[in-house]
């Protein structure tokens, strides 16, 4: 099992979003990236047409940030300045999930 309060292992936040507004997404994109720096996160990808290997697809984007611990990716989704470009996001477009996805401890 994950131990999940171990700082020294990376962090991952996972979004599945549907794009409605392109103008209002597009706001949120340009405060999107300045806002990870502080919190040493990763950009790592995002993909508007991913295979599914198993399961449903709902359409929409998903989009995978890298973090270098848990508490920071919990300090930047907290933080004053994510929140308010999140209402950028939340009025652009439909959030199906946004998840942490912890990393797993070493084996």
């Amino acid at each position: 099992m994950a131990d999940t309060k171990d700082q020294t292992r990376p962090a991952h936040i996972l979004a599945h979003i549907s794009v409605t507004d392109p103008k209002k997404y597009r706001e949120y994109e340009k405060g999107f990236f300045p806002v990870l720096k502080p919190y040493g996160a990763r950009f790592i990808t995002y993909d508007d047409n991913v295979t599914v290997l198993e399961g449903a697809r709902a359409e929409g984007r998903t989009v995978l940030v890298e973090f270098p611990s848990e508490e920071a990716a919990l300090n930047w989704w907290n933080s004053p300045d994510y929140q308010r470009i999140a209402e950028m996001r939340r009025a652009g477009a439909t959030c199906h999930s946004i998840v942490l996805v912890h990393a797993i401890a070493d084996r």
